[in-house]
């Protein structure tokens, strides 16, 4: 029904437009009931969540698309499309297509793109659809997949271009790769396609990566939290940290440093940046960029080179996965436009305990700009008060997507839950010193086409979309 709506006429198409944004500005008035302990997981005061579905198997990102429709990547088969048509918070329809593993997904202009860890591939899915109308097309084809760091995140920036990580299969370039006494060479020739962001035409099909890409930035590791910034209208980026310190030089470095160092960076990816990897790492308690080991680094030397300091410094080997900037229409203004970032969590501190495993929020300003440190926004995935391994964790936080009503997704790499967080109202959660402002939640009122959309939306549409 939404399909032949939205195709019926150029005149009943605005009003169905304005009918689904008339119903996406007034969801939160039918907010689902939370389910109890918000699917075991913990949030701020005022917020709840319930599992739109669970035992998936191991997931990675999420999209939602302007219908609702929430589209998971699964790490080892295909895409699965959930539907919730009672508006009771848990999906009662289930739809499954492709195949080939991967991680990354997004929907754009009537296109569902996601990635395996070789190519970046689309199908036609109008929203409103849970399966393709039409056969895949191959948009990037043959990027390197060298099993360390071969995951595939993308992005789109405000003109629609395509940029895709191509992570490097090394830890930091050096030989032998992860052992004592490794030792790099400069340049590193892992730089030249991998350890950075390439840039391609989202519409062209069959790219490959020497011949029609554009590198756009370097010295990122891994960099699969990706996401445009429409305010500021730039690329924002976490990249993962390197790790063994202590592995590669014992003599300077013990096991809590390898469990503390080095950070989880944050940057505003400018066009040209050169991040410093695998050269340097970020010390976020000394607050400064130092020699990586394989390049002369005994943990107290810096750089002659000047690279851009993190604007925010995450905690050491988190794992950042998905990153997703708040659009508003749902949580307290002070969330507005501000990152919330999946973590993964930790698997190389021992012998201190493993952290992460949460989703975090990062205040950004008018500007489009980060205006305080981060700040834990939802929790308690891992279950245990302290991990030793990974695979001890209840669950690990991959996807983080925010849908068109304002209310956040997360999906998980353990069981393969979804969960929905939202706000209820009551006690707006306290702002930091540099984020306090005012609080409303007003819903913007109807002009009469848009109320005649929605009574359209209502009479047609909703039975399924809500």
């Amino acid at each position: 029904m939404w399909a032949t709506l939205i195709n019926d006429s150029a005149m009943t198409r605005p009003l169905v437009l304005a009918g689904v944004l008339a119903f996406n500005a007034t969801l939160a008035a039918a907010l689902p009931a939370p389910d109890p302990g918000n699917g075991d997981i913990t949030l701020p005061e005022g917020f709840g969540a319930v599992v739109v579905a669970d035992n998936l198997g191991p997931l990675r990102f999420i999209a939602v698309t302007p219908a609702g429709d929430v589209f998971v990547k699964t790490e080892h088969k295909g895409i699965i499309a959930l539907r919730d048509t009672n508006g009771d918070g848990h999906a009662d329809v289930k739809r499954e297509f492709g195949s080939g593993g991967g991680t990354g997904i997004a929907w754009r202009d009537g296109w569902l793109y996601h990635s395996t860890d070789d190519d970046i591939i689309r199908y036609p899915l109008p929203s409103g659809s849970l399966e393709p109308t039409g056969p895949a097309e191959t948009i990037v084809k043959g990027l390197p997949n060298e099993r360390q760091h071969a995951a595939k995140s993308f992005a789109f920036d405000g003109a629609g271009r395509l940029y895709t990580d191509v992570g490097a299969p090394t830890n930091a370039a050096g030989h032998p790769d992860r052992a004592r006494g490794a030792k790099g060479e400069r340049p590193a020739p892992v730089l030249e396609r991998h350890g950075g962001i390439w840039r391609f035409d989202a519409n062209k099909q069959n790219q490959d990566q020497v011949r029609d890409g554009y590198r756009f930035s370097t010295g990122s590791r891994h960099t699969l939290a990706i996401n445009w910034n429409p305010v500021s209208r730039a690329m924002f980026v976490v990249m993962m940290g390197r790790d063994q310190l202590n592995t590669v030089a014992p003599q300077y470095y013990t096991a809590k440093d390898n469990a503390e160092l080095p950070a989880e960076e944050m940057h505003r990816l400018d066009e040209g940046v050169n991040l410093g990897w695998p050269y340097t790492y970020w010390d976020p308690i000394k607050k400064g960029r130092y020699l990586a080991p394989e390049y002369g680094g005994d943990g107290n030397k810096q750089p002659e080179e000047k690279y851009d300091p993190p604007l925010i410094a995450f905690p050491a080997h988190w794992a950042p996965l998905q990153m997703s900037f708040n659009p508003g229409g749902n949580f307290p203004d002070r969330y507005k436009g501000g990152a919330f970032i999946s973590f993964h969590g930790s698997w190389n501190r021992a012998p201190e305990p493993q952290k992460g495993y949460r989703v975090v929020f990062v205040p950004f300003g008018p500007d489009g700009m980060p205006t305080g440190d981060y700040e834990t926004f939802a929790d308690g995935f891992a279950g245990a008060t302290e991990l030793k391994s990974p695979g001890d964790a209840r669950f690990r936080p991959t996807g983080c997507a925010f849908g068109p009503d304002g209310t956040l997704y997360v999906s998980d790499s353990q069981k393969g839950r979804v969960w929905r967080i939202f706000y209820m109202g009551g006690k707006t959660p306290a702002a930091s010193d540099a984020t306090k402002q005012a609080a409303t939640e007003t819903a913007p009122a109807l002009d009469p086409q848009a109320a005649a959309g929605a009574k359209v939306y209502a009479d047609n549409c909703a039975s399924c979309h809500m």
